[in-house]
């Protein structure tokens, strides 16, 4: 599994140019599942995501996680993030994880985020969507879960 997260103040995500999920303050999720991803993966990148300090405290150091913040979470799946450049010019997505099981593991993913009690906004999985946000900093990291 890999996410791009990316600190926010704001992020929302339209389909044929309808808002269907927002955001405040917290953190934009982009979430490309793998062949071999499982509810153990999940698990991993639930708390790595939850409790990552990149928020500042009072002194501006990135010592806050978005459960000290109280922060919002606009998750969207991206398969993209698994497309390889390496040959060619046009990618290769063969790395992806096909629909019919990264659907289900994104749909876990959002429900493992919810039960820390954050609010979750979400894209649609596999839809034409245009993300809008404000990258607050700017800070985005990409995580890998380990293998």
């Amino acid at each position: 599994m890999r996410i791009v997260v990316q600190r926010v103040s704001e992020a929302r995500v339209r389909i044929d140019g309808i808002v269907v999920g927002e955001i405040a303050r917290g953190l934009l999720v982009l979430l490309g599942i793998r062949g071999g991803d499982d509810v153990k993966t999940i698990e991993w990148m639930t708390d790595k995501l939850v409790n990552l300090r990149i928020f500042p405290d009072d002194e501006g150091k990135m010592n806050r996680s978005l459960l000290d913040i109280g922060g919002e979470v606009l998750m969207v799946s991206q398969f993209t993030l698994y497309g390889d450049c390496r040959k060619g010019r046009r990618p290769s997505f063969i790395g992806a994880a096909h629909p019919t099981i990264a659907e289900p593991l994104y749909e876990s993913f959002i429900e493992a985020v919810r039960a820390f009690r954050v609010k979750v906004a979400t894209g649609q999985f596999g839809a034409d969507m245009k993300v809008e946000l404000i990258n607050d900093g700017p800070v985005t990291l990409v995580i890998d879960s380990p293998e």
